[in-house]
């Protein structure tokens, strides 16, 4: 790398190695979807090199599954990483009714995602979310049984603290670790992926673009459910949106878009932290795409990286990353 530059392109970076392609945004949650569009993405995206495919059985009640499988009809199934969450519950109206990760669930579950999928194998079982009442181990232990039977090639976990994590890593191998991770969410920094890189194992970061928040895009529409998360409240939203501008400028000062340097940070935290990682990015667009893949290739220097920390170390993010009751939740958060 030529030091008086702050950014370059790299072929060394390949893409499948490093993103995700995440499709819980095109079956709900961010307003109005088209699924033919939709299809188009997933193709494209395991076209270019992109394998990890990431969905849960929840995600539009099934319909993120049905139309996943659709997209992987004509032999993309065989190019394809499937990662799956399972465990949690919902209403006919979408609302949560909380977490079911006892044994025979995670095989009833596993069950109907196979169906929905069309497929015969999961590439990577993840449950959502710690069910609170359902000790990890029998959880991992249905999902080994899983495993040796052949139906799943790897466990996944998501959101969930270090106890919790070393105690499920002694039942079986947990290959892969779900955490919300950005420019603005690093808590997990502090113990969480360093127990991972411990363990072996790798991570799958979302939120790589904080919601969108830092690809300068705000709610439109009344049933975009970031009109709840505590960062797009007004009072929070103006303090944010400050830092995005920012962010912004640094991004033009380097021909870059701002989604392009928050996604080549993530990028980089992989080599920083020495930990292998996924950057899952929810596109719902060929557009949306072709930006993030462009970022695929992008080394930010040292000086960009203190750019980005100065940054942020002046104007703290403002509103957590989730609604209190949400917050509660979250295993990876206590």
């Amino acid at each position: 790398m030529n030091p008086n530059n702050l950014v370059h392109s790299s072929s060394a970076m390949p893409v499948h190695q490093k993103l995700g392609l995440g499709c819980m945004g095109m079956s709900y949650l961010y307003g109005p979807t088209d699924e033919a569009q939709s299809i188009r993405t997933i193709q494209k995206a395991i076209d270019q090199g992109v394998e990890y495919i990431d969905t849960g059985d929840f995600y539009g009640s099934g319909h993120n599954e049905m139309l996943i499988a659709k997209a992987l009809e004509g032999g993309r199934r065989q190019k394809a990483i499937l990662s799956v969450k399972f465990g949690a519950l919902r209403g006919p109206d979408h609302s949560w009714l909380g977490m079911d990760a006892r044994a025979a669930s995670v095989k009833n579950a596993l069950a109907c995602s196979l169906q929905r999928l069309k497929t015969d194998y999961i590439d990577i079982y993840r449950l959502a979310r710690l069910d609170p009442n359902v000790p990890i181990e029998e959880t991992v232990g249905a999902m080994a049984d899983m495993v040796k039977a052949g139906y799943v090639r790897k466990i996944g976990l998501s959101e969930v603290g270090v106890e919790t994590l070393k105690r499920a890593s002694k039942v079986a191998p947990i290959a892969d670790l779900q955490m919300e991770y950005s420019i603005m969410s690093r808590s997990a920094e502090r113990a969480i992926f360093p127990a991972m890189k411990e363990l072996g194992g790798e991570v799958s970061v979302y939120g790589v673009l904080s919601r969108g928040l830092l690809a300068g895009t705000v709610p439109q529409s009344k049933d975009d459910y970031r009109l709840h998360l505590p960062r797009f409240e007004k009072e929070n939203l103006e303090r944010n949106l400050r830092i995005i501008s920012q962010l912004r400028e640094l991004a033009v000062a380097h021909h870059l878009s701002l989604t392009q340097l928050c996604v080549a940070w993530v990028f980089k935290q992989s080599s920083v932290l020495g930990l292998p990682m996924v950057a899952v990015l929810g596109c719902r667009r060929e557009a949306q795409l072709d930006e993030i893949l462009g970022a695929t290739h992008v080394d930010l220097s040292h000086a960009v990286l203190q750019s980005i920390q100065e940054i942020m170390n002046e104007s703290p993010v403002a509103g957590d990353r989730y609604a209190p009751m949400q917050m509660a939740h979250l295993d990876s958060e206590r």
